[in-house]
């Protein structure tokens, strides 16, 4: 039987240039994305000048105010055009003159499929000098959600039956494939042989009678080629609460798409802030280019107030500069993350002060300028 296992996650992609030299697709996007942006992309110069790696930013305006402008969130060859390049940098997307469904439809799931995008890699750790909103936090949170990216509920089978009608029927489902439900669940078997050892699966079999045991019949049988690595099964609802009530508990987490999707929101507010969470659209193979974006959205009620946190978006960058190989540049970021958030009171207003966006991102700089001073 074929596996379909991933390659180990601590692996380097090679770069078909062979030179340290990347091109990186980059998205703005709406709203405060617009803003987090430009930060990040100074914060990769500067650690490029430092390792002696360079990054051309191709910049394209798909976005809400693009669909508004064109009637499409991207152009049909959207995706032809991104397949040239090693990476691709999103930033936020929204806008309340744009219905959700339409903004997400036309151009996030679409590249994820394109690009076989299938992991979804959100970190969850709770950082020096932040505070978490539990009210007791003895020990740290670092928690890794690897989020089945490609298929499951997110499907687009269904349909309306007698809309608009006292009969309307509604039909949503969900698709889960052996091949996606096994690469998914050995990735995160890779994630948690490099960490504690300890894997979490999301599930809702005694509620959800096809889907969901199918997927711990998968889980099973991966584990069952592991015996190095702890696996264990957790309904969904009871592990949302685990997310609150002991997140220090938990290392690698697995799930479904919907399932990974609402327990990494839950995982951003735990430490601290949607606005320090950063996320990886992986295809761990390396054929096609991933995509790194931060969690939170376009935050239009905060747009053009500077009071954005860019760390999100700097974080994502550095899950990018980690997964083309750049792991030396990717440590310095979330040092220099880390020695703002503990040595200094820089502060956005979603961590409880009043910093703006320019501030947070030179205080990044600026650590990262120490750093290099001192090595």
């Amino acid at each position: 039987m074929t596996t379909h296992a991933a390659p180990d996650p601590q692996d380097r992609l090679p770069q078909s240039s062979g030179a340290s030299h990347y091109s990186v697709a980059v998205l703005p996007g709406d709203g405060i994305g617009r803003e987090v942006m430009p930060p990040a992309l100074a914060v990769m110069e500067q650690v490029g000048e430092r390792y002696g790696f360079g990054i051309s930013w191709t910049h394209y305006p798909w976005s809400c105010e693009y669909y508004l402008a064109h009637g499409s969130m991207m152009p049909p060859e959207g995706t032809a055009i991104l397949a040239q390049h090693d990476a691709i940098l999103l930033g936020a997307v929204g806008d309340p003159e744009v219905a959700d469904h339409v903004s997400l439809w036309g151009l996030l799931i679409p590249i994820r499929r394109a690009f076989e995008q299938y992991v979804n890699l959100r970190p969850a750790r709770l950082l020096p000098g932040v505070e978490s909103p539990l009210r007791e936090v003895s020990r740290g949170i670092d928690i890794l959600v690897a989020r089945e990216n490609s298929e499951g509920e997110y499907s687009e089978v269904g349909g309306r039956l007698f809309p608009g009608t006292p009969e309307e029927v509604v039909l949503q489902e969900a698709a889960f494939s052996r091949r996606g439900t096994e690469r998914i669940i050995e990735y995160a078997v890779g994630l948690a042989r490099g960490r504690r050892g300890l894997l979490t699966s999301a599930t809702k079999s005694n509620g959800i009678i096809h889907s969901m045991t199918f997927w711990d019949e998968v889980f099973t049988e991966v584990m069952a080629r592991h015996p190095d690595v702890q696996g264990r099964l957790m309904h969904v609802d009871a592990l949302a609460a685990r997310f609150v009530t002991h997140p220090h508990e938990l290392d690698v987490v697995v799930g479904s798409n919907l399932f990974g999707d609402i327990l990494t929101d839950i995982g951003a507010v735990v430490v601290g802030s949607l606005g320090i969470a950063p996320s990886a659209n992986l295809d761990p193979t390396g054929v096609h280019p991933s995509m790194f974006e931060p969690v939170h959205g376009s935050a239009p009620d905060i747009a053009g107030t500077g009071a954005a946190n860019p760390l999100a978006q700097i974080w994502s960058a550095a899950m990018m500069l980690d997964h083309l190989g750049e792991d030396r540049g990717a440590h310095d970021v979330l040092a220099a993350i880390g020695q703002v958030l503990s040595d200094t009171d820089v502060r956005t207003p979603d961590l409880g002060g009043n910093a703006t966006t320019d501030d947070m991102a030179d205080a990044v700089l600026s650590a990262l300028h120490d750093q290099q001073a001192q090595s």
